[in-house]
């Protein structure tokens, strides 16, 4: 499964490479929406597309970001202030008595300090790191889609919960960021042929389980350890991945924008790497015709889908 991955995070480049134009309005509720909801998780580099805008809307939603930093920064300080009490509290206990309480309260008020300080730090910076233009599981990223004959942008997040069911989907089918392409006229029929969309990728990361080794470097037998991977196509390229997308509606909550990427059978330099799953990236000039799918004729979509684009994934050790 396509657990994290390297996206086009600011709404410009499609603007400008695709002539898809941006769904404001969406912009402008989650950034907003995002002061009264902890659960809604936008990469920095998303951030930065709307700063010092001469558009009055966007104008509006680098408000809300400038709020919402302000907010951040608010909480941080305080626990930053709550944990040095912490440390000074434990420090002036083990001037005169070394305890195991004091000593815990040491160490665990520092690791803290030291994470908070990390965040204020973030939060602040100005010069964007690839990092910051990563998603995962519940991060919103921007999703072309056509709508009314027109390519445009909107955010979603990057958990599909089909229209029609519960809020607590979610958390009964985690897994709904990718769709199985074995199950795309099961599960995922609400969607397949309906509602298709397209996420720019660089690179993606998977989690693979691979052979724990000893010091010397040396296979323990029966023994693995996690580590995430991560994939890059080669030659370096931005990849156009195949997407369902839904618009779910619910008494007393805002609506939701969400998706999940189309994933099949590995190539073979990723099964090699340990991983039984991949995005699949499709070709230009099939854009329109599976951003504007015809339910009645799945056949053409799975062709879509085989004409896919083909690089060769290389990996490594995720930093």
């Amino acid at each position: 499964m396509c657990y994290s991955a390297q996206i086009w995070a600011e709404y410009k480049k499609y603007t400008r490479l695709y002539g898809a134009e941006i769904d404001i309005a969406t912009y402008a509720e989650l950034f907003w929406n995002r002061l009264e909801d902890v659960r809604i998780k936008i990469p920095k580099a998303m951030e930065e597309g709307f700063s010092a805008r001469d558009d009055d809307q966007e104008r509006q939603i680098e408000r809300a970001i400038d709020q919402y930093k302000t907010q951040q920064a608010s909480k941080l300080e305080q626990e930053l202030f709550k944990q040095r009490k912490r440390l000074a509290d434990a420090e002036r206990t083990l001037v005169s008595k070394t305890t195991k309480a004091a000593t815990e309260a040491k160490r665990i008020s520092t690791a803290k300090i030291d994470w908070v300080l990390s965040k204020l730090a973030d939060l602040r910076r100005v010069e964007l790191k690839d990092s910051d233009s990563r998603i995962y599981p519940g991060y919103y990223a921007p999703v072309m889609v056509v709508e009314n004959g027109k390519r445009i942008i909107k955010p979603m997040r990057y958990q599909c919960r089909p229209a029609g069911k519960p809020a607590v989907y979610d958390s009964k089918y985690p897994g709904t960021y990718n769709a199985r392409r074995d199950s795309l006229e099961g599960f995922w029929k609400g969607q397949f042929g309906h509602t298709h969309g397209l996420m720019v990728v660089n690179a993606f990361y998977e989690h693979v389980a691979l052979p724990k080794l000893s010091a010397d470097g040396v296979p323990l037998i029966g023994e693995t350890e996690n580590v995430i991977l991560e994939f890059k196509p080669r030659p370096t390229q931005d990849m156009l991945v195949a997407c369902l997308w839904s618009h779910w509606s619910g008494d007393g909550e805002p609506d939701l924008y969400s998706f999940a990427a189309i994933t099949d059978e590995p190539p073979a330099e990723v099964a090699a790497a340990g991983h039984d799953r991949c995005i699949i990236p499709i070709k230009d000039q099939n854009i329109d015709a599976w951003l504007t799918p015809d339910a009645k004729n799945l056949a053409d979509l799975y062709a879509i889908l085989d004409d896919r684009e083909r690089p060769y994934y290389e990996h490594r050790l995720a930093a």
